[in-house]
């Protein structure tokens, strides 16, 4: 049953994203998974055909819409492979911070190639010594002038080959008490003396997805370069999460439900004893299982969504959503790879690949322990 967000524009728009991905992307991405990298070709046709930032106002480029056609344009893109979630996080996660924090300065330079594909973007939470608990991070951008000298290491950091704008998340009052006030976010372009790339990374799974460590040594940004207030960062993260950890659960119910798929493809077509392994009820049971479980994470997920879009502060419920859905598609994928026997651990099954993608997700955007720690806290015990 369709979600009642969705209207028939929507569904217009999903299909028109659907034929561009099936032309542009699902006959290269295991191509993109061997090179460790989403060509730019993609990016800039994706923006060309308005699949980056939808949302953004028509003056950028954008076509003002709200968060529901984000949603189908990270589901579309899940369905393909989960190491679009560069894109994912470009779209719905950096480029929001222009436009929300930004000075009018700032969205009118970056903000129009963000939409066309010219400019991909990344943001610098992480650090060696530091992930989950954002107040320590150690990487500072201390004011001279009309400039800021950044030092410090990230690590983990999405895009982060590809991006030519990078927020980072930096003390610019290493003093600061508590420390989360000196947070401040800051803007490093591609070319800015100072700043290079680290290695990239090599992960278990989103092969196609540039990961990397990035290091600033007295690189020199311009003042006019901060997202919002200084000492506000923390804040405007923290404002901000709540739409990242909805785009993971979406992309962990979009990936279980293509597993669901497979799983039952599959299972119709081996043979065992004469007969089809789906006509076996231990196979049946499990399919059984999979589906309940995946039909609860999609009825729940579509009420966050609507809250989400209603502008209600869901925080909580994203918490839930995140957590439970990522642990069960953590669960399917270990199913349906069972399901397929020895053939399930052979790189030419789609499921192998999803089963590597997967747990990930349960990590970044805050760990699924942080989750159910915010949970009891909104749980009044105390």
């Amino acid at each position: 049953m369709a979600a009642s967000y969705l209207q028939k524009e929507h569904h217009i728009f999903r299909e028109s994203l659907r034929k561009f991905l099936q032309k542009e992307a699902v006959p290269y991405y295991d191509e993109w998974e061997k090179a460790g990298m989403i060509p730019r070709e993609l990016w800039i046709k994706m923006g060309e055909q308005g699949f980056l930032c939808p949302w953004a106002d028509e003056k950028y480029g954008g076509s003002g819409v709200d968060f529901s056609y984000s949603v189908i344009i990270n589901e579309e893109l899940e369905k393909v492979g989960s190491s679009f979630i560069g894109v994912s996080l470009h779209n719905d996660i950096t480029v929001p911070y222009f436009e929300s924090y930004g000075s009018e300065e700032l969205k009118d330079r970056f903000m129009p190639t963000c939409v066309t594909g010219e400019t991909i973007t990344a943001i610098a939470m992480t650090e060696p010594g530091a992930g989950s608990d954002l107040s320590a991070v150690k990487t500072t951008a201390i004011k001279h002038g009309d400039y800021y000298l950044l030092n410090g290491e990230k690590t983990f950091i999405t895009n982060g080959i590809s991006s030519d704008l990078v927020i980072v998340v930096c003390k610019t009052d290493p003093k600061a008490v508590p420390a989360h006030k000196g947070i401040s976010l800051i803007v490093v372009e591609r070319d800015t003396p100072g700043f290079k790339r680290g290695r990239k990374l090599e992960k278990v799974g989103l092969h196609a997805q540039d990961t990397a460590e990035l290091i600033f040594e007295d690189c020199k940004v311009p003042a006019a370069n901060l997202l919002g207030e200084e000492g506000m960062g923390f804040y405007y993260l923290m404002e901000k999460l709540q739409q990242e950890r909805l785009l993971v659960a979406i992309g962990a119910q979009t990936s279980a439900e293509r597993m669901l798929s497979i799983a039952k493809d599959y299972t119709k077509q081996r043979k065992a004893f004469g007969k089809s392994i789906s006509d076996f009820q231990t196979v049946q049971f499990r399919l059984a299982e999979m589906a309940t479980e995946i039909e609860i994470g999609r009825t729940f997920l579509d009420s966050v969504i609507e809250d989400h879009l209603a502008g209600k502060n869901a925080v909580t419920r994203v918490s839930m959503a995140k957590y439970w859905i990522t642990d069960m598609a953590k669960k399917t994928a270990a199913e349906v790879m069972q399901l397929h026997g020895g053939y399930g651990y052979m790189e030419e099954y789609e499921i192998a690949r999803r089963f590597r993608d997967i747990p990930v997700s349960a990590i970044y955007a805050g760990t699924n322990e942080i989750m159910k720690t915010i949970i009891v806290k909104n749980m009044d015990l105390a």
